[in-house]
């Protein structure tokens, strides 16, 4: 009973220091192979659990949310305007994930004995990955496009490693429902919504597994690394946190700001003063959809903007503005790569953008669903999202904060959008 009242990032948590328990008491007393025949296997399971999801999540919500968009043909003003800004705030949060990544190296802070270890023990694949990429850099200019078009959508669904194709086929599908009319695409909408809901409410239930799945997974990392390397662990972990905290500093301090005082009349202090209810839930919840009916009200009565905006561009960012989570994603992806001794490419942090903002648009507003998108992005550039298992330590911690940039940027936008249709804000009005 008790542990029913305890809140599902409580038990992680829990998890994860019995987890890192487990592995310590397992070095001292031998206890090695155990650990690996019998709990790293739920570990194991776990991540086939969150590959499993993966492709199913990309093409029913990416075709949800581009089939909400027929609302742009009333809205074509204010539904391009909303549209530009997600993305452009989307790609400078991955860019700058993979810039701060690149700077700080928190994954070269292992040794390059440890990194070779872990490269044969999680990325045994990564020699043929390099090699393909390689191959790829002696192809001609546009075969980049001609990969991402599928001969055949179910053999790109059947490989994760195809996502990109995957998201190509499903922003395709979404755009053709737009391009007919309602009447002929109401029950083909109404499946793909209630397909939404149905692995939604998968993810939820493999959340549940996620306290036993994180707690074999670091008892087995904690085993393999032994006693004498968790320093080199923990400094990583260390540097790969600090290089999100910059991340997210910059963002919400510096990037946010300027825009807010170059397209709007709000001061900064007022903007925040506003939603700050939101963030608070954002943060508790982990969830950019559980916050949105909060995130709506305080941007209606606090910032004055109006229902037609709000009730159009918040629900449309719940769904595809993910500045947090895009920037997080691309920090860990170098970050695992950097950790198994993979030294990305440009072409290959050239996809970390293009898949992570895509990727964004097709993440799930739930808690743990940044990591599924995280195993699409890996995917897209050949590393082993066995490799997840060395952040998943931090990743409740992290994923609380990344949730209060997403909702910050749709506020953003929001009153971006509001301010240049002139309908927005009395509270724009009377901060002048």
């Amino acid at each position: 009973m008790i542990m029913k009242r305890i809140p599902l990032h409580w038990k992680i948590i829990i998890g994860l220091f019995l987890g890192v328990l487990w592995g310590l008491l397992a070095g001292f007393f031998g206890f090695e192979k155990f650990t690996g025949d019998w709990v790293k296997p739920l570990g194991t399971i776990f991540m086939n659990l969150l590959q499993l999801i993966a492709v199913p999540l990309i093409l029913a919500s990416l075709i949800k949310g581009i089939a909400s968009l027929n609302d742009i043909k009333k809205l074509s003003r204010i539904g391009g305007k909303t549209l530009f800004l997600y993305l452009a705030t989307t790609v400078f949060a991955v860019t700058l994930g993979l810039c701060l990544a690149n700077i700080i190296k928190p994954g070269k802070s292992f040794s390059e004995e440890k990194r070779e270890e872990m490269k044969a023990k999680y990325a045994s694949d990564i020699t043929i990955r390099q090699e393909q990429a390689e191959k790829l850099q002696e192809t001609g200019p546009l075969q980049f496009l001609v990969d991402l078009v599928p001969k055949n959508f179910i053999g790109a669904a059947s490989q994760n490693q195809n996502m990109l194709q995957v998201i190509f086929f499903a922003i395709f599908f979404g755009i053709c429902i737009v391009l007919l009319p309602a009447e002929q695409t109401d029950t083909v909408k109404k499946l793909f919504d209630n397909l939404n809901d149905i692995i939604l409410k998968m993810i939820d239930v493999i959340m549940l597994f996620a306290p036993y799945g994180v707690f074999a997974l670091m008892a087995s990392i904690i085993t393999d690394f032994g006693n004498d390397s968790l320093a080199e662990l923990f400094t990583a972990l260390f540097l790969y946190a600090l290089s999100f905290f910059i991340g997210v500093v910059i963002i919400v301090l510096i990037f946010y700001p300027a825009l807010i005082h170059f397209f709007t009349k709000l001061t900064y202090k007022q903007f925040i003063k506003g939603i700050l209810p939101a963030q608070t839930l954002a943060f508790s919840t982990s969830s950019s959809a559980a916050t949105l009916p909060v995130t709506m009200k305080c941007c209606e009565e606090n910032l004055g903007i109006s229902k037609e905006i709000s009730g159009f561009v918040l629900p449309l960012g719940a769904t595809v503005n993910m500045d947090g989570t895009s920037m997080y994603q691309a920090i860990a992806a170098v970050f695992i790569a950097q950790a198994f001794g993979f030294d990305l490419t440009i072409t290959q942090q050239l996809t970390i953008i293009l898949t992570a903002t895509l990727a964004s648009i097709g993440s799930a507003a739930v808690p743990g669903a940044g990591i599924v998108m995280l195993v699409v992005v890996l995917n897209s550039i050949g590393v082993d999202p066995e490799g997840i298992a060395l952040i998943f330590a931090i990743d409740r911690i992290l994923d609380m904060c990344r949730t209060i940039v997403n909702i910050t940027g749709d506020c953003l936008v929001a009153s971006i959008v509001a301010a240049s249709e002139k309908n927005g804000s009395d509270y724009n009005r009377k901060a002048t």
